[in-house]
């Protein structure tokens, strides 16, 4: 028997709170899943584990679209688990995997480690234990701060630990009955197959029949995959290859471990050996004839196991990019995610879409709209306005069904956050004057009250935010465009400077500003907006950027003055 022996035991209830994202069951995918899953269970038999997987090859860095390969069975594991139920989500470490290719930004000798498994190349930085402790480090914390718990399994540890041995064996046993399955689905054109690079390398010993082999070893001289499998006794278990570099040899597979099986057949006796009852896979491993429906036919005709229930996802890009590759280097990482935008809205955007959306992170100017529509997204919430699977996705997004994630005490517009952070450089004292202007009604005490999302604000402006684009505020008056002002453009800055000291605050310089352009055209201050007064208005707006910043856009101009004080937009906008 292949399947592992653990057993299914209901947990006590979690606390109230976590439970008002289940029975939201019309367009929510998640209890949709989580339905499939406890059938997938009860289908197997009684007393059947619950195990969601996941699956990341640690090649290179560990990106945005890696990412949803581990939040979309985690928040099916989470709604398990929220349900009282125990569930165990795994996470395979592919690091068996070959090296396939220098990786972007390594030094050219890494070339000699081409073929050799992750965890057999060293970390150029020489921080980490070897090449793929490098990207699970970082990835890790990534997951910790994410609130995302898995049980890690890294695969050099399984093969190189004979804990595969049996199952190794039994494949080498059924290899034609494997071969015959995979020659259904096999082309006489393999560059067609348009499957992940594993794919690509995954060799075919000979055509059909005995010569098919679904072993891989690894050289014993060289350390390499390129070898080519040359015979195997049944009966003895020992198994001959030849390798590229000219090396010859052989072992027992019963009682050595020096290679792996090739992905197709490595990734359902997975599934029989984990008892893995869920898991999603990238398009490219959902299409016909792909790895999962292969795997689905090996997974019943070879190891006696049942393939799992299964979602296929779409790809994740970055402010409009396509599709994301690790080895390419450049792809965001979830670390890089997490500087600009805080883990609970980081989850929002991978809980809101089903799995066959696709996902658009920003790092642009957009990141200011996905802020607005979280809080936007909150404030109907606290108004009972909301839509339950609206309610549902946030309560997923807050937080798992074992803790909260931490959250910013006050929460103030990203966008105005931004804006202070540029206007002010970072410097502490002068940030929290503004903010404590911001919120004079109710003042801010201390700058932790607005952390971690002014963290995220600044580190957006500093990292992400083009230097041209960036506020500077000018360091002396303007004079020449002073002195050709018109005089309905000076009537409007004696108007604002008359009016400042009454209106200090955000709301007041709001009233402000756009009332200048109703006064000036003799209307009351509750006017509607006209096309003609808007266009006043858009005139004033850009008089006074370029007065201030020098350019004729900036930061929300109510924003910018209540950061700039009162004494030094006097020193700007007046010629002596």
């Amino acid at each position: 028997m292949l399947l592992s022996s653990s057993r299914l035991r209901r947990r006590r209830p979690v606390p109230h709170w976590r439970h008002d994202v289940a029975g939201v069951k019309q367009g929510d995918w998640v209890v949709a899943a989580a339905d499939q899953v406890i059938a997938e269970g009860k289908r197997r038999g009684p007393g059947t584990p619950l195990v969601c997987a996941s699956g990341i090859s640690p090649s290179g860095p560990i990106h945005l679209g890696n990412l949803r390969e581990i939040m979309v069975p985690h928040f099916v594991a989470d709604e398990l688990r929220r349900r009282g139920l125990e569930c165990r989500h795994v996470l395979s470490w592919d690091d068996y995997d070959r090296l396939r290719k220098v990786p972007a930004g390594a030094p050219a000798s890494f070339a000699e480690y081409i073929g050799r498994p992750l965890t057999a190349v060293p970390d150029p930085c020489g921080d980490h234990e070897n090449w793929a402790e490098h990207f699970k480090v970082p990835f890790r914390a990534a997951l910790a701060e994410l609130g995302v718990e898995v049980t890690e399994i890294s695969q050099t540890r399984m093969y190189t630990s004979g804990a595969y041995r049996e199952q190794i064996l039994h494949a080498m046993r059924d290899r034609s009955r494997i071969d015959a399955v995979l020659g259904r689905y096999r082309t006489a054109k393999k560059a067609a197959d348009a499957e992940t690079e594993a794919e690509e390398d995954e060799a075919f010993d000979a055509a059909a029949g005995a010569g098919y082999y679904p072993y891989k070893p690894y050289c014993a001289v060289c350390g390499r995959d390129t070898t080519t499998v040359t015979s195997y006794d049944e009966t003895t278990t020992r198994i001959g290859y030849g390798c590229q570099c000219g090396h010859t040899d052989g072992f027992e597979l019963n009682r050595h471990d020096g290679g792996k099986l090739v992905w197709k057949v490595d990734w359902p006796m997975r599934w029989a050996f984990e008892g893995v009852t869920f898991e999603a896979g990238g398009v490219d491993h959902s299409s016909p004839g792909s790895s999962f429906t292969v795997g689905s036919q090996l997974v019943r005709e070879v190891f006696d196991g049942q393939p799992p229930s299964y979602l296929g996802y779409s790809f994740v890009g970055s402010s409009g990019s396509a599709k994301m590759s690790g080895s390419a280097g450049g792809a965001p990482t979830p670390t890089d995610a997490l500087q600009i935008i805080e883990a609970p809205l980081l989850r929002w955007l991978y809980a809101r879409r089903r799995p066959n959306q696709a996902i658009t992170v920003a790092f642009d100017q957009e990141v200011n709209r996905l802020y607005d529509e979280w809080d936007a997204l909150g404030r109907k919430i606290e108004t009972g306005g909301a839509e339950p699977g609206e309610i549902a996705v946030r309560a997923r997004s807050v937080g798992s069904a074992t803790r909260a994630l931490p959250a910013t005490e006050r929460v103030l517009p990203f966008r105005t956050l931004a804006s202070v952070a540029d206007i002010t450089t970072g410097q502490e004292e002068q940030t929290l004057r503004i903010l404590r202007d911001l919120t004079s009604e109710d003042p801010l005490e201390d700058l932790d009250q607005a952390r971690p999302r002014l963290d995220r604000a600044q580190a957006w402006i500093t990292g992400y935010v083009p230097a041209e684009e960036r506020t500077q505020v000018r360091t002396g008056p303007d004079l020449e465009r002073l002195e050709r002002l018109t005089d309905a453009e000076r009537e409007s800055i004696k108007l604002l400077l008359e009016g400042l000291d009454a209106h200090w605050s955000l709301p007041g310089l709001t009233d402000l500003v756009y009332g200048v352009p109703k006064i000036q055209a003799g209307l009351p201050r509750d006017a509607a907006p006209t096309p003609e007064l808007k266009a006043a208005q858009r005139a004033l707006f850009s008089l006074l950027y370029t007065l201030l910043v020098g350019r004729d856009t900036g930061p929300r101009l109510p924003t910018l003055l209540l950061a700039l004080g009162a004494e030094r937009i006097r020193a700007l906008l007046t010629a002596a």
